[in-house]
């Protein structure tokens, strides 16, 4: 077993560092920064950060540009034609995409992360052209469980889809030993 060392990637300068925990709260903390990539946002120097419980954007001189627990990363794939990573958060079809060499560690601590908080996932069955999936995820700074029924791009929210999404939920909250949902 291979245990992650902490801090792999570039140094991030102390603006950037201080940054990272200035959003926690009592109730949510970012945990141990596990690595850093140096991009581009805009057009101004940034900075991807991989935090234990979070993955975050921060502008070069100390500015939070986002910040997202683990759990609301849908994709995150790096095209090395192009040395971008491109990213899509759960509740939004559009992608961001972050000019990125090859920084395999840091790449290697994103996909770790992003599947440790994936407990479940499942195609709906729906009719064509409709795409859609149902996952249960947990945050990885509480350890909750929570649903999720992400659309497919063009798939709009409807009656029907939630219907089947929430016969999928409740057969995988039965299959995880989870309480059925409160009607």
């Amino acid at each position: 077993m291979r245990f992650l060392r902490r801090g792999i990637g570039a140094e991030l300068p102390p603006p950037a560092r201080a940054a990272v925990t200035a959003a926690d709260t009592p109730t949510r903390r970012t945990g141990a920064i596990l690595a850093t990539a140096a991009t581009r946002s805009r057009d101004t120097p940034a900075w991807l950060v991989a935090t234990t419980h979070d993955f975050a954007l921060i502008a070069d001189g100390g500015d939070l540009v986002w910040r997202h627990p683990w759990h609301e990363v849908d994709t995150a794939s790096w095209g090395r034609e192009a040395s971008e990573l491109t990213v899509t958060f759960v509740g939004t079809s559009r992608h961001t995409a972050y000019p990125l060499g090859r920084e395999d560690a840091f790449l290697r601590v994103l996909r770790e992360r992003v599947q440790a908080s994936a407990v479940m996932t499942a195609e709906l069955d729906l009719p064509r052209p409709k795409k859609a999936r149902v996952a249960i995820r947990q945050d990885l700074a509480t350890g909750e469980l929570l649903e999720q029924v992400v659309l497919g791009r063009g798939t709009r929210p409807s009656p029907e889809i939630d219907v089947v999404a929430a016969r999928v939920l409740a057969i995988m909250r039965d299959e995880l030993g989870m309480p059925p949902r409160a009607r």
